[in-house]
């Protein structure tokens, strides 16, 4: 009955992404939901296509008990198998998410992770609708598990204190939502479902809570999604691209999610790249062999034809340059131009303005590529130059033509580096962040630039001459001239060997030619340093006299520096030193080192 409806109606499968942070049970709830019809007997009822698990409605009404007839219209779900949050900003369409539903899983126990607030932030730039399965019930310390029972079924027989451990985890997935901006409650306890986020207990180990998730996104669909599932059951296929791979006897081939239409041996295909779209024709269309024929030596089922919504393996020439995320359409001669013009359009919507200077990023697909702009842009850290794929030579010897240190950056998003790029790597100082984790990436960057900054100042401030002044000591003249050697004592900041001294007035006396601490020459020697120093130039008894202070000259650009820049650095008798400096620097010349 459902099915036919369906079929009246045009109303494709849903597509639901399953997103989260790493070993919090994508998965596990997908091989839970698959196992549970394998073990039903049915490992023909759930079709496993390429990237993607149909799950009939007939089977979500076994695993839930029952779904009341002739209200849901929809043929099922189809729930995208690909880790981390890959499918859903590779899954686009005409620049929006083509999921239509994403559950986000997190692991009761643990809260949020990196991953989590991710994902969520992607949902909530495309506005996707989505809800949260509090997974691991089952790894409460006390639990009593009920295999395949509803939450509540399941919670409503625990005792009573892990019932309220549970209540004070729960509250923190609700707080923590609360603080990235959402409304979120129990999915039982929701009376507007487009203005709560449901919150579902579950634990993918032992299914508890999945016939109420299944629901939950049944009733979604049906009642916010309905007149976006319609499709055209006969028309040209419409999908776009999950993955670009090379297959043993086949070549490359596209894994692929065919949203609209229907697509058959033989048809003609165009499929975006970075350039002019690819056309050409379809060799043949696979799908993974049914669970029950997991032995087979084949690893594909060769089929014919297939219909939206569903995933599926497209084997044809030429598909080299095809990149993730770009749109696939069928094709006539007739219209080929006009979709190909199409394809390019919707491909340069997602071009990225870039800067003169900044880093280079790649990323796998495009969808991917944009969610990293937007989290880099959303930081001020400039782009030069964004594209999909691999990180080529090419990009290494770009980099490393940017002789700033804070931009002969490489960022990779859940990419690989090409062998000669890896060479040219190992030859340069460009710097090569690599991670699955668009937010590892950009704090990956940050910490770069933070060391790369303070390691800027440091050198600068090693080679900025510093104020210092020093006083000659009575009855401490070893020689008056030629050098003049004579005891001092360093009243302030640092001096240091081929300095030129002034005095007072601020005249230029001589030059440091050498220091000596405790019979030892050193090149340097700082506040409250008893030392003897030899000066090239003045005669002691004329030019300068025992008990003059004398200064260290600070060139005035270097000056400018140290006020302006390095003054947080400074020591206490150092800022003494530099304002007794500038006092007389600046008697004449008021302006001198601003």
């Amino acid at each position: 009955m459902a099915k036919s409806v369906a079929k009246e109606k045009n109303l494709r499968t849903p597509i639901v992404c399953v997103m989260g942070h790493v070993d919090h049970g994508k998965t596990s709830l997908l091989d839970k939901i698959r196992g549970t019809a394998i073990v039903d007997g049915e490992a023909g009822a759930i079709t496993q296509h390429i990237g993607a698990t149909e799950v009939p409605l007939d089977v979500i009404s076994r695993i839930c008990g029952s779904v009341p007839k002739g209200k849901f219209k929809i043929p099922g779900l189809l729930f995208i198998d690909t880790p981390g949050h890959h499918a859903f900003t590779t899954l686009r369409s005409r620049g929006g998410a083509l999921a239509d539903l994403a559950i986000v899983i997190v692991d009761i126990n643990e809260g949020f992770q990196p991953q989590t607030i991710e994902a969520i932030n992607i949902l909530k730039r495309y506005k996707t609708p989505f809800v949260i399965a509090a997974n691991k019930i089952d790894r409460i310390h006390g639990w009593d598990p009920h295999p395949m029972s509803s939450f509540i079924s399941s919670f409503n027989k625990q005792p009573e204190h892990i019932r309220s451990i549970l209540d004070t985890k729960f509250y923190e997935i609700v707080g923590k939502m609360y603080e990235l901006g959402f409304s979120t409650d129990r999915y039982d306890r929701i009376r507007d479902f487009q203005k709560t986020i449901a919150i579902i207990p579950i634990s993918a180990k032992t299914g508890e809570g999945l016939p109420d998730i299944l629901m939950v996104l049944l009733g979604l669909a049906q009642k916010f999604l309905e007149s976006n599932l319609e499709y055209h059951a006969t028309g040209p296929g419409v999908g776009v691209v999950l993955e670009v791979k090379e297959e043993r006897g086949l070549g490359i081939t596209l894994d692929a999610i065919l949203y609209d239409g229907e697509i058959r041996v033989g048809d003609m295909i165009a499929v975006g790249t970075l350039a002019e779209p690819i056309v050409t024709r379809t060799r043949a269309l696979l799908k993974p062999r049914p669970l029950s024929e997991i032995r087979a030596e084949e690893k594909f089922k060769q089929i014919k034809h297939i219909t939206a919504a569903a995933g599926l393996k497209i084997s044809a020439p030429m598909l080299d340059d095809a990149i993730s995320g770009a749109p696939i359409r069928v094709v006539t001669k007739e219209n080929t131009d006009e979709i190909s013009r199409e394809i390019m359009s919707e491909i340069e919507q997602t071009r990225i303005e870039t800067d003169n200077v900044g880093v280079i990023i790649r990323a796998d697909t495009i969808g991917s590529l944009e969610a990293l702009v937007n989290e880099l842009k959303s930081q001020e850290i400039p782009i030069r130059k964004a594209d999909v794929g691999n990180i080529s030579r090419r990009d290494i010897i770009e980099a490393k033509a940017l002789e700033d240190p804070l931009y002969s950056v490489i960022l990779g998003f859940n990419v690989d580096i090409l062998p000669d790029a890896l060479d040219e790597l190992q030859k340069s100082d460009v710097k090569l962040f690599m991670s699955s984790v668009i937010y590892q990436l950009v704090d990956d960057y940050e910490e770069h630039v933070e060391e790369q900054t303070e390691m800027t100042k440091k050198q600068k401030s090693e080679a900025v001459i510093r104020p210092g002044m020093f006083r000659l000591l009575p009855d401490h003249t070893f020689r008056q001239s030629k050098p003049a050697v004579v005891g001092v004592e360093v009243e302030g900041g640092i001096i240091r060997t081929r300095l030129n001294v002034m005095n007072e007035e601020g005249s230029r006396i001589g030059l440091i030619k050498g220091i000596q601490e405790n019979g030892e020459n050193v090149g340097e020697a700082r506040y409250g340093a008893q030392v003897a120093v030899s000066i090239e130039g003045p005669i002691i008894g004329r030019q300068i006299n025992e008990g003059d202070l004398l200064y260290i000259e600070v060139p005035e650009k270097h000056a400018k520096i140290v006020e302006q820049e390095l003054i947080e650095s400074l020591n206490p008798d150092e800022i003494e030193t530099l304002e007794k400096y500038l006092e007389i620097k600046r008697r004449g010349k008021p302006f001198w080192g601003k």
